[in-house]
């Protein structure tokens, strides 16, 4: 009994070991791995920048008052657009007017004695030192009218420019110190839009240069503007530079404080572009699968420049025409056959290399008429 089961044994073992060898790979004991490949070659790209920007108004102001005095009148209301120097509002101004007739008939009495001695010391009738202090006493009276005219003019509140007027803050009646909020206003005809760039991307920004911006609040709208300002400055903690846009806004479609994304648009240039999930990227290095001509891959290592949409240029490590792996690189190690079922089925859709490929094929064998 134990020389037929160790007979069975080898037996099993034997048939064992033969199906294997029938299913033995014919590369190096390893199956070929199933992947996508691509030919890389050059193609138009531009460089884009792109961050995100907070519109602000071209001039903005908190209108407040100077004196602490009463609201007599407001001569707008919210939301109005005003012109340079409109009133806004005007405040109680009762004992500056008494105290300026008052100071005005002081300076006309000054006025009226310096020229009485003016011709009295024409005649030599009085010192000229008495002629100057005249003068001078003369010249102060119209300097407290000035100084009272101004205060009068303080108690009448302007728009320091041409401007939308936000919420109004005060009524009349209404008790105002110097410091109390009156209204915003606003220059909505032009708008800036302040945003960062990383420093990697600070050679590729300039005054000049044309912005696109668009708003979660007008969805599909494109906003067109210039690079005004590129600030002097890196943000050492965030190595980022602050860029300025300005923006026409003539329908005031953007307002003071919205969120847009901003994109700068330089010329289009020739690059060597990949699909960015052909990239491997371990720790700071970054390499593609290189397919050799044995339908083998190797490791080359490229140079990552801008990525978009999916799409990255390669700065460096590959050369126009290299095939690489796109689909399949987690599977994949230096030296690992490939099987591309997909190029296979193009190459046989194109009827030149399908013949090629059918007569290298065949190359082994004599056909009908071979003889």
């Amino acid at each position: 009994m134990h020389l037929h089961a160790r007979r069975a044994f080898v037996l099993m073992i034997t048939l064992a070991l033969a199906a294997c060898g029938g299913e033995a790979p014919e590369r190096g004991g390893e199956s070929a791995a199933a992947v996508t490949t691509q030919v890389v070659s050059m193609q138009p790209w531009s460089d884009t920048v792109r961050g995100l920007g907070t519109v602000s108004a071209r001039e903005s102001v908190v209108v407040t008052a100077k004196v602490t005095e009463t609201v007599e009148k407001v001569h707008f209301d919210s939301g109005d657009e005003v012109e340079a120097g409109a009133p806004l509002v005007t405040l109680s101004g009762t004992q500056q007017r008494a105290s300026l007739q008052e100071a005005q008939a002081a300076a006309n009495e000054a006025d009226q004695l310096y020229r009485r001695q003016a011709e009295l010391a024409g005649q030599q009738l009085i010192a000229r030192s008495t002629l100057d202090s005249q003068r001078a006493m003369r010249d102060a009276a119209n300097a407290r009218v000035g100084q009272i005219r101004a205060q009068l003019g303080d108690r009448v509140i302007r728009a320091p420019f041409s401007g939308v007027l936000g919420l109004r803050q005060v009524s009349p009646g209404a008790l105002v110190t110097p410091g109390t909020a009156i209204a915003t206003l606003d220059d909505t005809s032009r708008m800036y839009v302040d945003f960062n760039v990383p420093e990697s991307s600070l050679s590729h920004v300039a005054a000049g240069q044309t912005l696109t911006a668009t708003s979660a609040a007008w969805p599909g709208r494109v906003f067109e503007g210039t690079v005004e300002t590129v600030t002097s400055r890196i943000d050492p903690s965030t190595r980022s530079v602050a860029v300025r846009g300005d923006f026409p806004n003539p329908d005031g479609a953007l307002r003071p404080g919205m969120l847009l994304q901003v994109t700068l648009i330089r010329p289009e240039r020739e690059a060597l572009l990949v699909p960015e999930i052909a990239i491997v990227q371990v720790g700071n290095s970054s390499y593609v699968f290189r397919v050799r001509e044995d339908e083998t891959v190797e490791r080359a290592d490229v140079q990552v420049g801008e990525r978009r949409e999916g799409v990255a240029e390669v700065v460096s490590g590959l050369e126009p025409g290299d095939r690489i792996v796109v689909d399949g690189t987690g599977k994949l190690r230096p030296g690992s056959a490939i099987d591309d079922a997909g190029r296979r089925g193009r190459v046989a859709d194109d009827g030149t290399a399908a013949g090629e490929t059918v007569e290298a094929a065949g190359s082994g064998s004599a056909g009908p008429d071979a003889e």
